[in-house]
């Protein structure tokens, strides 16, 4: 028998797959049962469904009202998405088949803007502060497997609605002779002919800094360990992440403040605290007094993008 409170929330990404079960209506969510599980150790979609059956989710597995799945990736025709980071695609008619439940499939990064308004959201560091205009557009912006971006645009009557946006897979903006050398150097090492958001504002990314500043090649996770060790890799990562976030918070106007959400800055919080992130971030010399005015805050709770979809999946059951 179907459960009129209970609703499915999933995070699928590059990295981890993220799952709860929550009980409530999107206003007031509550989480019953939980499970992360490797992304990569699934050969598709149907089979990462079903190892859900091995884990404490098992007893809610169709009795749940609605489910909502946020994915790494653009959400083609409202129910099928084939994720950059991931070797399958995904459809919500398959977990629709598994769960006996209405499925909506997201973008990642539109779960994380309404986790904004969700518990993450009200736990959020302040890293650089502001005057947040609570109707103005909130920007969503983090690192992780690759760099996600969303909008959190307000609507009439209290209500909001997030804007997803692949901006990260744009070529970054390299600034002066130093930032040059690098951009031909990374380059060579992506066999490509230009370099992504995506590939310098993730873990490879920071790896990539990392090798170009020390010579020494390290998995991300290593670098993470070895950070503090090395403060010039950390100021030039933390230049580089500034000016994304500048610059996505001058494309949406985000007046309402800035989230920083993904793993690199919730493992890393001073590549987004240390001064030369807060310096790139402000250095506009024509909207410096604009900037000055968002603030910037951290969420770190690695859950975040399930409270959103969770808050989005209760609202849809109700």
């Amino acid at each position: 028998m179907v459960d009129v409170n209970l609703v499915l929330a999933a995070d699928i990404g590059g990295t981890n797959s993220r799952f709860g079960v929550y009980e409530g209506n999107g206003a007031v969510m509550k989480k019953m049962a939980g499970a992360w599980l490797a992304t990569g150790e699934s050969d598709s979609f149907a089979q990462l469904l079903e190892r859900l059956r091995t884990t404490s989710m098992q007893p809610y597995l169709g009795n749940l009202r609605a489910a909502v799945f946020a994915v790494a990736g653009p959400v083609e025709r409202g129910n099928y998405s084939a994720p950059v980071y991931i070797d399958w695609t995904i459809a919500a008619s398959t977990a629709e088949d598994f769960l006996g439940a209405q499925t909506v499939l997201i973008n990642d990064f539109v779960a994380q803007a309404y986790a904004c308004r969700a518990l993450p959201g009200k736990r959020a560091k302040t890293v650089l502060a502001g005057e947040a205009d609570q109707l103005g557009t909130v920007a969503v912006i983090g690192a992780g497997t690759g760099l996600g971006q969303a909008a959190l645009v307000p609507l009439p009557g209290g209500r909001f609605h997030a804007v997803p946006s692949e901006g990260g897979h744009g070529a970054f903006p390299f600034v002066g002779e130093e930032e040059q050398e690098f951009r031909r150097w990374y380059e060579k090492q992506l066999h490509t002919g230009y370099v992504t958001l995506c590939d310098l504002l993730s873990g490879r990314g920071l790896a990539a800094i990392h090798f170009f500043v020390t010579g020494r090649k390290s998995e991300p996770p290593e670098v993470s360990r070895l950070l503090p060790e090395h403060p010039a890799v950390r100021d030039l990562f933390a230049r580089f992440y500034g000016r994304a976030c500048r610059d996505y918070a001058l494309n949406v106007l985000a007046t309402g403040g800035v989230y920083v959400a993904g793993g690199v800055a919730a493992k890393n919080p001073d590549c987004i605290s240390c001064g030369a992130f807060a310096t790139e971030f402000h250095a506009s010399h024509t909207m410096a007094h604009l900037l000055e005015k968002m603030p910037v805050l951290l969420m770190d709770d690695q859950e975040s993008g399930l409270w959103g979809a969770a808050l989005l999946a209760g609202q849809q059951a109700r």
